[in-house]
């Protein structure tokens, strides 16, 4: 564990590569499949192995896919790309090349914005988006000696994000790599299953001397599928750095692995130079042109963002900036939000409900919102019996809500009346009620006179027990204060 002496001594620099499978139904250069969790080996083909005599043939949506993330980073869009072969010999490189993007990537710069704990944005400025194909996957089974190879994911399409070096905490790491995520999720251009391995992270890690402007030697942290463990890697690399240096030992610039058992890295191998890959333009596959109306179709195409619901979230429904970035996290959970109120004017209440009893249910049984039992119009009907004062929250949520849930098509109204759960608003039959707690709590009711305003809610539980809770609240303490005053 670091001294805070030495924490405010040192700097870490971060850049990350982040890696998105796109969704595609075929490979990038080639018509396999790429369904995950097929058996080994059963979605290659000759193009995919890089059989003598085959040619690759680009796919066209993989070129769309990536143009929405370019222009979604506001990247400069680079009009006539290539592909270029990456050489580098390794178990699941079925060709010994792998074929990417290097002297013209699809988009030149842009950035992504992300929100930090502090409330504070911040600018994370890219390098480059480009696309390349997938490798293979290394199996290593205990007590075998041998490595087996799966080539299912080799020559999957893929975009890869890489920032600047400007990256300054883990926090600010993590932060980028979700907001990538969640826009990517948002194109519908990944489906974002990071334990499936669809979004991917390297993490390029070193430190300097806060007053120093020069970069220290980088480490590489590969592959890293969640965000947890990207967190974890950067600040056990930033320990072991500055213990290194400290000790007056040079960091070695390498790539290393995480272990997410033991919350350490180590060595994989020294870092190569670019020059070691040997890059050279694919000659089997020509330039691409991007032409004006092409792009001004995929620009057409592209859907809003969460940065775009973020703000229609705020300023349209009038939401807390806390329930914009709750319903915001996917896709899914705004459109849910946004069909509820079409149909509802209480927008605050709508996101009450889903982030309490809704998310609720949805992280008890691990579903997405999309397989939520309740459809919209009945909700927006529940909602509208609270809020018009028909039902009490608590009603609604703990006993309404689960029969819902079993049947889902049921009317909440119906359902309510059938439980004689409907808001008790007669004040001929409340006022006894009300009386008859307060005989029963007349030591209570002294001590509120005496200056102990807070016994309020203790008289209102009581009249809620004897009632089932189908008293009115707001006609219950309106009656309880004119007796109590008197």
């Amino acid at each position: 564990m670091l001294s805070q002496e030495l924490v405010k001594k040192y700097q870490v620099v971060i850049g990350l590569e982040v890696h998105v499978q796109l969704a595609t139904r075929s490979k990038l250069f080639a018509p396999d499949a790429t369904s995950y969790g097929k058996e080994a080996n059963t979605q290659v083909s000759v193009i995919t192995l890089g059989h003598p005599g085959t040619l690759p043939m680009v796919n066209k949506k993989a070129i769309e896919y990536a143009l929405h993330m370019c222009l979604a980073c506001r990247c400069e869009i680079s009009r006539t790309t290539h592909f270029d072969r990456k050489n580098y010999f390794y178990p699941d490189l079925p060709k010994g090349y792998q074929i990417s993007q290097d002297k013209a990537p699809l988009g030149k710069g842009g950035k992504i914005v992300v929100k930090l704990s502090s409330g504070l944005e911040k600018e994370i400025l890219l390098d480059r988006i480009h696309l390349e194909e997938d490798a293979g996957k290394s199996i290593h089974l205990p007590n075998v000696p041998d490595t087996l190879v799966d080539f299912n994911r080799a020559g999957t399409a893929l975009i890869e994000l890489v920032t600047e070096p400007v990256i300054s905490s883990a926090e600010e790491a993590v932060a980028c790599l979700t907001e990538i995520r969640k826009m990517a999720m948002f194109l519908s251009i990944c489906d974002g299953n990071m334990e499936e391995g669809s979004v991917r992270c390297d993490a390029n890690v070193s430190v300097r001397l806060r007053e120093s402007l020069k970069l220290g030697n980088k480490v590489e942290v590969k592959n890293m599928n969640s965000f947890k463990n990207l967190s974890r890697a950067i600040e056990f690399e930033f320990e072991r750095q500055v213990t290194l240096l400290e000790e007056g030992k040079g960091v070695i610039s390498e790539t290393r692995t995480f272990d997410e058992a033991k919350g350490i890295t180590s060595a994989m191998r020294t870092k190569e130079s670019i020059n070691d890959y040997r890059y050279f333009p694919e000659p089997d596959i020509s330039p691409i042109e991007i032409s004006e109306e092409w792009l001004t179709q995929v620009k057409n195409q592209l859907p809003a963002l969460p940065r775009d619901y973020y703000a229609k979230f705020l300023l349209h429904y009038k939401l807390p900036e806390y329930d914009a970035g709750v319903l915001t996290e996917t896709k899914e959970l705004a459109y849910f939000f946004e069909k509820i109120c079409e149909l509802s004017p209480h927008f605050k209440a709508a996101s009450n409900w889903i982030m309490g009893p809704i998310k609720s249910y949805l992280n008890e049984y691990a579903i997405e919102i999309k397989d939520f039992p309740i459809s919209t119009p009945i909700l927006a009907e529940l909602i509208a019996l609270v809020e018009e004062g028909m039902l009490s929250f608590s009603i609604a949520s703990q006993k309404i809500f689960p029969e819902l849930l079993k049947s889902p098509g049921s009317s909440p109204f119906a359902l309510a009346q059938k439980l004689n759960l409907i808001q008790e608003k007669d004040v001929e039959v409340l006022l006894p009620i009300i009386q008859e707690v307060l005989m029963e709590n007349k030591h209570k009711v002294v001590e509120y006179k005496s200056g102990k305003k807070g016994l309020l809610g203790m008289f209102m539980g009581e009249v809620m027990k004897k009632t089932q809770g189908k008293a009115d609240p707001k006609l219950t303490t309106l009656k309880l204060k004119e007796l109590l005053q008197n």
